[in-house]
């Protein structure tokens, strides 16, 4: 039950961060939202690590899966961000939810035993997430930008779900040897050094009154989400790992809630998949 909730958490708090990433991204550009919202990750995660993150037991094996996960998630999230910028949301959202599967394939091949049964729900759950994730594309503008090709597109963000895959993974196997907030470190401090100061010196960070709420948002966002993956996968991560990718779906249920719009046959049927698939995982699972 840890592993459903915690991943659910982590799928809400990336619902957010997508949605907000799309305006901050196209406002400002992928690099100086990336530069932004690690900043703001760091000057949230120290403190709370300072506060209540508790004492740790760091070694070699530490310091290299935190390494991984920094580069897995810092390369990711650029990606992610570029692709959202001249692309569609309805085109990179799917292709990113893909970052689940990919995560639990690689806690399987590393030996984590499932439930038996849970390997089809998983996988009628991953289909559901991309149904529900899917939208008619149109228009040759993205907001005031033009439309990047859908192959660019997709290919930018099927690399940053590969890299978001190893991520879900080694934050799971750090998360069972660390305080969850360890886990959130990282890819912020890695972001601050090698790209937000950077960009400082160089002048070319960009910032605008229009784009800080959503930057300031998806900053606090992406670390509430890997916290609460950690914590989930102290459990599963597998289950943890598929989970957390219905942020996709959860995306396409607040566009309808909030913004209005409508949903395709498709991504009903996915809505519903996802719904019985998550009722029959915490009935395996309790």
């Amino acid at each position: 039950m840890i592993a459903i909730v915690g991943g659910l958490g982590a799928a809400l708090c990336w619902a957010v961060a997508v949605l907000a990433t799309a305006r901050a991204s196209r406002e400002i550009g992928a690099w100086s939202t990336l530069a932004g919202v690690m900043t703001v990750g760091l000057v949230v995660t120290v403190p709370l690590i300072a506060l209540g993150g508790g004492t740790a037991q760091i070694g070699t094996t530490e310091l290299a899966i935190m390494a991984v996960i920094g580069l897995a998630n810092v390369g990711g999230l650029l990606l992610a961000y570029t692709a959202l910028r001249g692309g569609h949301v309805s085109v990179v959202a799917p292709i990113l939810s893909t970052e689940g599967a990919i995560g639990a394939l690689i806690a399987v091949v590393a030996g984590e035993q499932l439930a038996p049964g849970s390997g089809p729900i998983l996988a009628a759950i991953v289909v559901g997430v991309v149904l529900a994730s899917r939208e008619r594309e149109g228009g040759a503008m993205v907001g005031s930008l033009p439309k990047d090709s859908t192959i660019r597109t997709a290919a930018l963000a099927l690399g940053a779900a590969t890299a978001f895959g190893a991520n879900i993974y080694f934050v799971g196997v750090l998360g069972g040897a660390l305080p969850a907030i360890w886990t959130a470190l990282p890819a912020r401090l890695l972001g601050t050094l090698a790209v937000a100061i950077p960009l400082v010196i160089f002048g070319r960070f960009r910032m605008t009154r229009r784009a800080l709420p959503f930057v300031v948002i998806v900053g606090l966002a992406e670390v509430a989400g890997v916290v609460s993956l950690a914590i989930g996968a102290q459990e599963s991560i597998a289950v943890a790992s598929v989970m957390a990718s219905q942020f996709a779906a959860i995306a396409v249920i607040a566009a309808v809630a909030f913004l209005g719009e409508r949903v395709t046959r498709s991504q009903a049927f996915g809505i519903a998949l996802i719904a019985l698939g998550v009722a029959a995982l915490t009935v395996l699972s309790a």
